[in-house]
C-alpha cells in the first residue's frame, strides 16, 4: 500500500460527514454535474453541422468511451474509497508524480467552467421572465453571475444534505422541462405543423457512421464531453451510503440515464427544426435551444429556457465538488498545503478548499470577460485537453492497479482491463485529436493567434505548465508525498468485495 496515512477503507480523522446522502442524491448529483441542458443546448446545432440526422448516432457513440471509464471507476471506488478519485487512484497505481497531475486536471476543470455555468444560468433565467435587456448589460450579467456563485458556494460548504436536496428539485424541474419540450417538438412533427422543414424521425439515426468517418470523429470531439461530470458522484464516496459500491453504480446509471437523454432530444430537435436550420445556426449555440423553445412551446419558451438555467445552476455547485473534495485529499496526502484539507468542524465538508476554488473560478471568469466573451469560450474549450487527460488517466490505472488480477476471469479481464483501456484509448485519441485542432487560430471562438497558436490550446498548455511549476515547488518544500510508490490492489479487497 502507498501511504499507510490514507489506506483504503480507514477511518479518516479529517471528518467528512460518512452516511450524508444515500444512492439517488449521489445519482442525482452526478446526473446535476454535466448540466444536460446546457449540454445540449451548447452542442446540438454544431453537432448536427457535422454528421445531420445521425446526431442521435453520435450522441450514442459518445456514450461508450464514458461508460468504459465509468466502470474503472466503478472498480477503483470499490477498494479506495477517497474523495481524490483519480488523484488517489492514479497515485497508488502510476506513482505520485502523475496522480499529482491528474488532481490538478480535475482542479483546473472547476476552475475554467464555474463562471461560464453561472454566466449561463444567470442569462436563461432572465430571458426566461423577459429581463432580455439585463443579459445584454456586462456589468449586471456578471454581477448576478458571481453572486450566483457565492450562494452556491455557500450551500456547498453548508452540507452535503442541503446540496443533495437542492439538487433533487433542480433535476425534477430539468427533466420535467426537457420531457415537455420533447413531447410537444414530436407532437408538431407528425401534426405537420412545424414551422421548418421537420423530418420524422428514423431508427437510422442511431448509426453513427452514416455521415462518415471524418463526420463522427468530429462529432465525437463534441459529443463526447457533454457526459462529462458524472463522477461527481464518486467523489461524494466518502459522504455516501454504501460507499464501496452505491458512488460506483451512481456514475455508471448516471451515463446511462443521459444517453436516454441526450438521444430523446436529440431526436426530437433534429426531427423538429430539420438539419437545415440547426446546420445554418451551428454557430449561435444557445441560441438555437432559446428559438426553438419560442417556436415549439410559443407562450411556454420560458419552460425550457428554466430547464436550460436549472440545469447550469445545478452545474454550478456540482462542479465545485470534485475540484474542491480532490484539493481536500491532496491535502491529506501532504499533496498541497494542509490548509486545504480543513473540514468545517459544523457542516463537516472541506470549506477552505470549496472557496478557494470558488474563488478562483469567479477571478478566471471576471478577468477572462475582460479580454473578450468569446476569450471564455475559448477557455471552455479547453476543458476537453484537461477532461481527455484525466479520465483516460483513470481508464489506465485501473488496469495497472488491478494488473495481477485481469486474468482471473473474463469478467476481469473484460470490465477491469480491456475495457477501461479501450476507453481510455478513445479518449488519448480524442486529447490528439483535439489538440491538432486547437493548434490552428481559426478553429477557435475568437479566431484569434495567441503566440502562433489556438488560445484554447495555449489555455491548456499554460495550466500544464503552472500545475508543473506548482508541483515541483510543493516537491522541494514537503517531499512526503513524492515518497509514496506504485503498488497494486490489495487481493483481500478484491477478492473480499467482488459481487
Amino acid at each position: 500500500m502507498a501511504a499507510e496515512d490514507a489506506a483504503p477503507g480507514e477511518d479518516r480523522a479529517e471528518g467528512l460527514k460518512a452516511n450524508a446522502i444515500g444512492f439517488v442524491d449521489a445519482l442525482v448529483i452526478g446526473l446535476n454535474s454535466t448540466s444536460p441542458a446546457y449540454s445540449l443546448a451548447a452542442v446540438i446545432g454544431p453537432i448536427v453541422a457535422l454528421v445531420g440526422i445521425y446526431a442521435p448516432g453520435v450522441m450514442f457513440a459518445s456514450f461508450v468511451p464514458m461508460l468504459l471509464i465509468a466502470s474503472a471507476f466503478y472498480y477503483l471506488n470499490k477498494v479506495d474509497q477517497d474523495c481524490g478519485t483519480t488523484f488517489s487512484w492514479v497515485t497508488r497505481a502510476m506513482g505520485p508524480w502523475i496522480g499529482w497531475l491528474g488532481g490538478w486536471a480535475i482542479a483546473m476543470t472547476g476552475v475554467l467552467v464555474v463562471g461560464s455555468l453561472a454566466d449561463v444560468a444567470v442569462s436563461f433565467a432572465l430571458l426566461a421572465v423577459g429581463l432580455d435587456g439585463w443579459v445584454d448589460n456586462a456589468f449586471v450579467r456578471q454581477l448576478l453571475t458571481v453572486l450566483l456563485i457565492i450562494v452556491m458556494t455557500a450551500v456547498c460548504v453548508i452540507g452535503t444534505e442541503l446540496s443533495a436536496k437542492v439538487q433533487n428539485v433542480l433535476i425534477l424541474a430539468q427533466v420535467a422541462f426537457l420531457l415537455v419540450f420533447v413531447a410537444v417538438a414530436l407532437y408538431s412533427v407528425y401534426a405537420g405543423t412545424s414551422k421548418y422543414d421537420s423530418v420524422e424521425p428514423s431508427f437510422s439515426w442511431l448509426n453513427p457512421f452514416g455521415a462518415g468517418g471524418a463526420a463522427l470523429s468530429g462529432g465525437l470531439l463534441l459529443g463526447v464531453f457533454i457526459y462529462w461530470g458524472w463522477e461527481s458522484a464518486v467523489n461524494l464516496t466518502e459522504e455516501v451510503e454504501d460507499s464501496e459500491t452505491a458512488p460506483g453504480k451512481a456514475g455508471l446509471w448516471s451515463t446511462v440515464i443521459l444517453l436516454v437523454t441526450y438521444v430523446s432530444v436529440g431526436f426530437a430537435v433534429v426531427a423538429y427544426a430539420g438539419p437545415t436550420f440547426l446546420a445554418e445556426n451551428a454557430d449561435e449555440e444557445e441560441f438555437v435551444f432559446a428559438q426553438l423553445a419560442t417556436d415549439v412551446l410559443g407562450g411556454w419558451d420560458w419552460v425550457l429556457l428554466l430547464a436550460v438555467s436549472t440545469s447550469a445552476i445545478a452545474s454550478t455547485q456540482t462542479t465545485i465538488i470534485p475540484a474542491s473534495r480532490t484539493a481536500l485529499s491532496m491535502a491529506r496526502r501532504r499533496a498541497l498545503p494542509a490548509s486545504y484539507g480543513h473540514i468545517n468542524p459544523r457542516f463537516r465538508t472541506p470549506d477552505v478548499s470549496t472557496w478557494w476554488v470558488a474563488g478562483i473560478a469567479i477571478a478566471w471568469y471576471l478577468v477572462v470577460n475582460q479580454i473578450s466573451s468569446n476569450a471564455l469560450f475559448d477557455s471552455l474549450t479547453a476543458l476537453s485537453l484537461l477532461i481527455a487527460f484525466y479520465y483516460a488517466l483513470t481508464g489506465v490505472a485501473c488496469a495497472v492497479y488491478y494488473r495481477r488480477h485481469l486474468l482471473e476471469s473474463v469478467h476481469n479481464f473484460l470490465l477491469i482491463g480491456l475495457g477501461p483501456l479501450i476507453g481510455s484509448g478513445l479518449l488519448a485519441w480524442l486529447l490528439v485529436k483535439s489538440v491538432a485542432d486547437m493548434s490552428d487560430p481559426a478553429n477557435s471562438y475568437s479566431g484569434t493567434s495567441w503566440f502562433g497558436l489556438g488560445p484554447p490550446l495555449v489555455i491548456g498548455i499554460g495550466i500544464t505548465v503552472v500545475g508543473i511549476v506548482i508541483m515541483c515547488v510543493w516537491r522541494l518544500r514537503a517531499p512526503a508525498f513524492w515518497a509514496e510508490r506504485p503498488g497494486v490492489v490489495d487481493p483481500e479487497l478484491v477478492h473480499g468485495k467482488e459481487t
